[in-house]
């Protein structure tokens, strides 16, 4: 691109590949502040279009004009990777991104859980979301803004609702699926029977098989079941739920491991600006002046953070391993794990209390109260936000004879309690393309039992 020299791109290509970076071509592009944000909020460069976009750009807007949020760069991970720069970057603050997203690179082609993603979904992820697009703009040319309007509010408000353990290109349930509960005992019935003098010698009724229960078990990966089995979808819908699911694939390993990758980036761009000998002295100051801010704990003059900054909490984890294990180590890591085990494994008592990491209760007055600094409620404060892509675990788990859908919220495993306002706007949301009633089985914000119902016929 041009202006490639004045932050040092191909300098700082070529040192990181001296300390043993690898990663796939980056292609940075300098643009307004305004497209960063527009970016920043749709996730792609070119998405498909919907409401929620916009309200969330306006949310992103009114951030940055008060001063809480700024956007130095967007980066999608791909083959090649693209980099988004704003145009009012200083020369500094471009010079500190490029280094920051060679990082980010070399996390996303290393990774398992990137490449196991990026290997179904495809190396181009801006190309595939532009071709989604443009079906979705067909769509509504012949189906009309509304009707499909319909159908990304229902498949948008599931986004999270995907099961990265299958396949993306799953095929639907097979007679394999149905299997008793017990084949073991199936197995040893049978051959019972054929030793001598088992039978009566007379040829035996044939029971009849019970129906194929669908699903065969609490399914997950809503998108995909509703895509597949919802009885009176048209192709074009179940299309769009399929888009929906699949740019949901891309996106999921970037959550997963967000204090990783921040961390692995950071870590990076402050090594590869103090090795740096090509750059200006006073550019190297700034810059680093710059990495202060990013990976400071706190906003502004703020004394302490009640938010878990994810940069400054992986840079450190980072910073103190590959300072006591060395580089490969921490490679390896970097390779194998995602936040889950990162966190687990590397964030101990003592960097914790290093970095002030407590768990508190804040009260409506404003009061915030410290409640605990025991590093495994520690651990699981800060992921259990990112436990299931941040949903509440949601299953499919029958298809009534009428053709209607039972869902169950298992709050069990996600320990959430459900805001049912917001809970009843979505299975209405479901209900609308299932076109059958709908059920769905959880527990409110305070732990009681409740039932959402939507398409029953009034008593």
């Amino acid at each position: 691109m041009a202006g490639d020299s004045r932050f040092y791109r191909v300098e700082l290509e070529e040192l990181a590949h001296s300390f043993g970076l690898d990663f796939y071509p980056v292609e940075f592009e300098v643009v307004p502040p305004s497209f960063m944000t527009e970016v920043a909020v749709y996730g792609l460069p070119v998405r498909m279009p919907h409401w929620s976009f916009g309200v969330r750009y306006i949310h992103q807007l009114v951030q940055h004009e008060m001063g809480h949020s700024r956007i130095f760069e967007v980066v999608y991970p791909g083959n090649p990777g693209h980099a988004f720069l704003a145009n009012n970057n200083s020369d500094m603050d471009n010079t500190l991104v490029c280094a920051h997203v060679l990082g980010h690179a070399d996390f996303s082609k290393n990774n398992e859980l990137f490449r196991r993603v990026h290997k179904q979904v495809g190396a181009r992820i801006v190309d595939m979301a532009a071709n989604h697009a443009r079906r979705i703009e067909a769509a509504i040319e012949r189906h009309g803004q509304e009707h499909v309007e319909l159908v990304l509010d229902a498949a948008l408000s599931l986004e999270q609702h995907i099961d990265v353990n299958q396949s993306l290109s799953r095929a639907r349930y097979s007679d394999l699926d149905q299997v008793s509960e017990d084949p073991l005992a199936d197995t040893f019935v049978r051959r019972f029977d054929t030793l001598p003098g088992a039978g009566s010698g007379e040829e035996p009724e044939q029971e009849e098989q019970p129906s194929i229960a669908t699903p065969p078990r609490p399914e997950q990966d809503l998108l995909w079941f509703i895509a597949q089995y919802a009885p009176d979808m048209e192709d074009w819908e179940r299309d769009i739920f399929l888009a929906v699911r699949e740019e949901s694939f891309y996106f999921y390993p970037v959550f997963a491991c967000q204090i990783m990758n921040e961390g692995w980036a950071s870590y990076w761009h402050a090594r590869l600006l103090r090795e740096a000998s090509f750059l200006p002295h006073d550019l190297y100051v700034d810059a680093m002046k710059t990495h202060s801010d990013v990976v400071r704990p706190t906003a502004g003059d703020k004394q302490i953070a009640l938010n878990i900054n994810p940069y400054h909490l992986g840079f450190s984890i980072w910073d103190r391993f590959i300072e006591a294990h060395g580089i490969e180590q921490a490679r390896a890591i970097m390779q194998s794990e995602d936040d889950f085990g990162f966190v687990r494994n590397h964030l101990d008592a003592d960097l914790a209390d290093e970095l002030n990491i407590f768990v508190y209760d804040a009260k409506k007055n404003g009061e915030v109260k410290v409640t605990d600094n025991e590093i495994h409620h520690l651990h699981e404060a800060i992921l259990s936000p990112k436990f299931n892509f941040g949903a509440p675990r949601v299953c499919a788990t029958e298809i009534g004879v009428d053709g209607s859908l039972e869902l169950s919220h298992e709050h069990g495993i996600d320990g959430r309690g459900l805001d049912a306002e917001r809970g009843q706007k979505v299975i209405d949301y479901i209900h609308r393309v299932w076109r059958r009633p709908v059920t769905m089985h959880t527990v409110d914000a305070s732990g009681k039992s409740t039932t959402l119902e939507a398409g029953k016929a009034a008593a």
